[in-house]
């Protein structure tokens, strides 16, 4: 009896998408948005979870989530408008492509600015500390920005330079940056900077396990060691962008945030030691009111005041130590 061995073609590269965008009764559903969505559940996720187990209040959270997020993506898109700006307001550029935030095209630094400031307005509406917030969703970001990086290969963006391996990325003709039409194949920039944040992830929760990463360390970390990827992934890249002493702009930007992220941590770590303990924090009275004294509190301060009375009584019926009177 003879026997067939069935070939399994494996491909030589990673394959594109045939396509980003669906249509459900006549509207679009866009793979590239639909990552950015997954991403920011799964981080806040991950985050209310660290963020409920030090004592903090999931429906606090939920408030600055919602400051936030709408901060981070107007702040991501005009980072990347900023440091695109010949793309849409040089001499071939078009402005309105500016708000085609659909089309691609956000700047992880101007999300975490403007996130961070959006978060920090909600903090102080609700009274909590900013940084402990900053630490627990230090995680959730990083996990977020993972699948947040597979919108670019759904629209095929952001690839680094043509490369042979088995692992290269290909992209179609139309996708394809100007004076590379004849390479077919690409650095998966996307996969290689969203495996760097699974590691991100990992060693942001094992070292806040072992460390008691407090007082925004925990974010720190995470600021330093995903800049530390950044850098060299920016490296591969052949997209259009801004150039300064022969280095593009983002890898500048990487390297200073790296240094100002580590001295933070470092600062933070002697000034700071420890946690924030977020369960001995007393909400503030809504009335503005002070609140009032609990009974234990009452009887001390009662008791207090008969020992005073007493003594007081003692001191007047003794005389003097000279014998003289007033």
């Amino acid at each position: 009896m003879s026997s067939q061995l069935t070939a399994v073609i494996v491909p030589a590269f990673i394959p594109s998408p045939s396509q980003g965008v669906w249509h459900l009764f006549g509207l679009p559903l866009r793979a590239y948005a639909l990552c950015i969505l997954a991403g920011i559940f799964v981080g806040y996720w991950v985050g209310r979870r660290r963020w409920v187990a030090r004592g903090g209040s999931a429906e606090v959270l939920a408030d600055i989530i919602m400051w936030a997020v709408p901060f981070g993506l107007v702040g991501a898109r005009i980072y990347h408008v900023l440091t695109d700006w010949n793309r849409y307001f040089g001499t071939d550029g078009d402005p309105v492509e500016a708000l085609k935030i659909w089309h691609g095209g956000l700047g992880i630094w101007g999300a975490i600015a403007f996130g961070a400031l959006g978060a920090w307005i909600a903090c102080r509406r609700h009274k909590v500390p900013f940084l402990a917030v900053a630490d627990a969703m230090a995680p959730g970001i990083a996990l977020a920005q993972v699948l947040g990086r597979f919108g670019n290969y759904w629209n095929q963006e952001l690839y680094g330079r043509p490369t042979m391996h088995w692992f290269g990325l290909e992209i179609d003709p139309q996708h394809r940056v100007a004076g590379f039409e004849q390479f077919a194949t690409f650095h998966p920039t996307f996969l290689y900077e969203a495996l760097w944040n699974l590691g991100v992830v990992a060693l942001i929760i094992a070292a806040d396990r072992r460390f008691k990463l407090g007082h925004g360390r925990a974010f720190a970390l995470y600021v330093a060691g995903y800049t530390v990827g950044r850098a060299w992934i920016e490296n591969l890249r052949i997209d259009t962008a801004d150039h300064v002493l022969g280095l593009r702009l983002n890898v500048w930007t990487s390297l200073i945030v790296f240094v100002a992220a580590v001295i933070f941590f470092v600062v933070s770590a002697r000034r700071h030691p420890g946690k924030e303990d977020l369960r001995t924090a007393e909400p503030a009275p809504e009335n503005g009111e002070p609140a009032e004294a609990s009974d234990d509190t009452a009887s001390e301060e009662s008791a207090e005041k008969d020992s005073d009375d007493v003594q007081s009584k003692v001191e007047a019926s003794t005389p003097p130590a000279d014998g003289s009177r007033d």
